[in-house]
């Protein structure tokens, strides 16, 4: 392709964004920003992403076989899986204007993801034990209601997606498949560029299974999330599930007169500490959660932590944990919202206390009463000890790795993908059944698999970009090489552009009559893998230098053919 074609080019002067994926996308004329989360792929931006694509469709195809759903679905069916009113993500849509309600009043889901679609469309087909197992991927938009869309293509509402989802007649063929898809996805990050530095970490497995649902992070130092490493087993956590166990903190070791202070409206750990005048980690955050059967449970834990609704779910035996709500509050504490604490609490609810706060020492606590906390309170003689204390807060740094006592390695990294049994959720929601070789009716077991391909490509960025712009691993690059000709160049730059174009190798040629700076600004930018450049100078050879590196060669053309054939890039 000659640049001089190209629709667009990149920019001299762009807006820095908060992260280097769209900062250097926008400016280098890959993507445009609509709105915040959702963008348009330029030339060059989908040539990257349809490489992305096609690899990822390559490793599929070997493991599935690929549909095609639809981006709407009627909410009828997100009602009859129970998520209509759960999902906190999800979108919809309708008509908007008057005309336009005027022909069609109906509210629609914009599909997040297809488990709600594609069981209603397996149960058409696959009956029998003799059906199975069945796996069908796709790649598509997909729409979600995301708060804070400011990441680039790391975080939009609208945003490119393979998602695979296979169904079995049993949990131990799923497992077995789940493995299959386990390999594929990591033969996709190897084969974009990422392989060496994507690992698999373990996540919830959500309402759908005790057992641990699947990530795929990529270190890298501007990634969004933290994983913690278990040197021990060689395994890697998210936050969610990492087993923690807190400092420990020093005290003086005497204890103080339990006392009550006033403090009109004071709520948070960030107000306590304020006005207080303590330390976090002196405080101890009480919550009330509402089980699926409206049990009141007591949840406490070191100010300084977030309770882990995850591990706390898993620790009462519940599948739904929420907050509760005001009035079961108020019955539970006799105080407004704010003021919960561990003291005298109703006979035979059930508190369940983070290690965290195992040995503290005049803590700080809700008074449950309005508008007073309590210091100074300690267990034994203001609170009874809990026999047995939990693991039930957020993994943080510093924490320490309870199988050896020593802080966990924490990594900073960016998820690129997810894998998830979903058990027979949504089998049983939509009443599907099949008839297994005895004749019995049995729920297929289903699992969900995603992988964000718009997502991965600024990953990629993130990953792979130095202060003069981005540099694309070979495999995903919108070319193979960028041709600049510069003065007296001219005619030798057409010849080898038609000599490579035969040769089926993809080339980017700037034939602008712009300065060589400008060019040379422009090809660090792309990041295309090799730069060529011919000249008065080059005569009939030609300079070679790859993008990641500083070593400039002048080479004849046959040499370059040879290195282009043998993908020596």
């Amino acid at each position: 392709m000659r640049y001089s074609q190209l629709y667009t080019k990149t920019l001299k002067v762009s807006k820095s964004y908060r992260s280097v994926n769209a900062t250097l996308l926008i400016k280098g004329g890959f993507i445009d920003q609509t709105m915040a989360g959702v963008y348009s792929f330029l030339p060059l931006g989908l040539r990257v992403l349809n490489k992305i694509e096609q690899i990822t469709r390559e490793e599929m195809d070997k493991i599935a076989t690929e549909v095609l759903l639809p981006a709407l679905s009627p909410k009828k069916l997100w009602i009859q899986t129970g998520r209509l009113n759960t999902v906190d993500v999800l979108m919809k849509t309708a008509g908007a204007n008057e005309i336009s309600k005027s022909k069609n009043t109906n509210e629609y889901v914009l599909n997040c993801t297809h488990e709600d679609v594609i069981t209603p469309l397996v149960q058409k087909f696959n009956t029998s034990y003799k059906d199975f197992p069945v796996a069908l991927y796709q790649i598509q938009s997909k729409f979600r209601n995301e708060a804070r869309a400011k990441s680039g293509l790391l975080r939009g509402r609208e945003f490119r997606m393979k998602d695979l989802y296979s169904f079995h007649v049993s949990e131990s063929d799923l497992k077995e498949y789940y493995e299959k898809v386990k390999a594929a996805y990591v033969k996709v990050y190897e084969r974009v560029g990422l392989g060496e530095d994507t690992v698999v970490t373990l996540a919830s497995g959500g309402d759908f299974t005790k057992a641990y649902s699947h990530e795929f992070q990529t270190l890298c130092e501007s990634g969004e999330d933290l994983i913690f490493f278990d040197e021990t087993t060689n395994t890697y956590y998210n936050k969610e599930v990492a087993p923690s166990q807190a400092p420990a903190i020093d005290y003086d070791g005497q204890q103080h007169e339990l006392k009550e202070v006033y403090g009109e409206h004071i709520t948070g750990i960030d107000a306590l500490v304020k006005f207080l005048q303590v330390p976090a980690t002196k405080c101890v955050k009480t919550l009330i959660y509402q089980t699926e059967t409206d049990e009141v449970i007591v949840a406490a834990v070191r100010g300084n932590y977030e309770i882990n609704e995850i591990k706390l779910r898993n620790v009462v035996g519940c599948n739904e944990l929420h907050l509760a709500s005001e009035a079961a509050v108020k019955k539970t504490t006799t105080a407004q919202l704010g003021y919960a604490g561990l003291l005298n609490l109703p006979a035979g609810i059930r508190v369940f206390v983070d290690e965290s706060i195992k040995d503290h020492i005049n803590f700080e606590c809700g008074a449950n009463k309005d508008n007073y906390h309590s210091i100074n309170v300690n267990w034994g003689r203001d609170v009874q000890k809990p026999e047995q204390f939990y693991d039930i807060k957020v993994a943080q740094v510093g924490d320490l790795n309870p199988a050896n006592g020593k802080p966990f390695q924490v990594k900073k990294t960016s998820e690129v993908g997810n894998i998830f049994p979903l058990g027979t959720k949504y089998t049983k929601a939509f009443n599907y059944t099949f008839t297994d070789q005895d004749g019995q009716e049995k729920f297929p077991y289903m699992g969900s698999y995603g992988l964000g391909t718009s997502r991965l490509m600024g990953v990629l960025v993130e990953k792979f970009h130095d202060d003069k712009g981005i540099l694309w691993p070979s495999s995903v690059a919108p070319f193979q090489v960028h041709l600049v000709s510069l003065t007296g160049g001219e005619q030798a730059a057409q010849k080898l552009y038609q000599q490579l174009t035969a040769q089926h190798i993809d080339v980017l040629w700037d034939d602008r009559a712009v300065s060589a700076g400008e060019k040379f600004a422009a090809a660090d930018l792309i990041g295309v893998p090799v730069r060529l450049i011919v000249s008065a100078k080059t005569g009939e050879q030609v300079e070679w230098k790859k993008r990641a590196e500083s070593t400039i060669e002048l080479i004849s053309v046959d040499e370059l053919l040879n290195r282009l054939d043998a993908k020596k890039l």
